[in-house]
């Protein structure tokens, strides 16, 4: 969803192309063989990998909204919250929401680690409008789909908390034209080799 927000936001041309992870076409295995998703096959051959790097190099090419940092510090600053996000705060998550697959009866313990760290992103929201500063960018995009799915775990928890300004920032970017734009659903892509052959 992140690498989506960002390639939205830049307005580069790319062509889309949804696939189903139970039946990977063999020309996505080619480009990537670790075989998840996102994967952005550029023109010179490279091929990106992570939704962050997709992020990046969309926003090099055009940021009409200025999503990335203006300086070292800042990035500093974003890096540093992202590396939260993917690392501590997504082990979190994928134990709360998914307990089972890690050997646990359930993911509570996990949670209220979890709403550890947010609480620190509720206390960022009371001083400023967005986690980036004055305006939606690079760091909101990058750690709202993690918040949502956060959420969506139990959601009637999650509105009980006290962090009326992180829920209000959240609530805000599921009711956005970014939100729904990426949300959209694409019919699979299908392979010229599998039309060809009918399937």
């Amino acid at each position: 969803m992140r690498a989506r927000l960002a390639l939205r936001v830049s307005g580069v041309a790319y062509e889309h192309r949804e696939i189903a992870l139970k039946a990977k076409p063999p020309e996505m295995l080619a480009a990537s063989p670790k075989g998840t998703v996102p994967v952005l096959c550029l023109p010179n051959g490279e091929v990106l990998e992570q939704s962050v790097d997709i992020m990046r190099w969309a926003l090099r090419q055009r940021d009409p909204e200025g999503w990335l940092p203006a300086s070292p510090a800042a990035w500093a600053v974003i890096q540093a919250d992202m590396d939260l996000n993917d690392g501590e705060f997504k082990a979190h998550l994928d134990r709360y929401k998914y307990p089972q697959r890690f050997g646990l009866s359930d993911g509570h313990q996990h949670r209220a680690q979890g709403a550890e760290v947010l609480m620190r992103w509720q206390d960022r929201l009371q001083s400023q409008a967005y986690l980036s500063g004055p305006r939606w960018g690079l760091l909101d995009a990058c750690l709202a789909p993690f918040v949502r799915q956060f959420a969506r775990t139990d959601r009637a928890w999650f509105d009980a908390q006290p962090w009326p300004h992180l829920s209000r920032w959240l609530t805000a970017f599921e009711n956005s034209e970014e939100f729904l734009a990426v949300m959209h659903k694409y019919p699979l892509w299908v392979s010229p080799q599998d039309s060809r052959n009918g399937r």
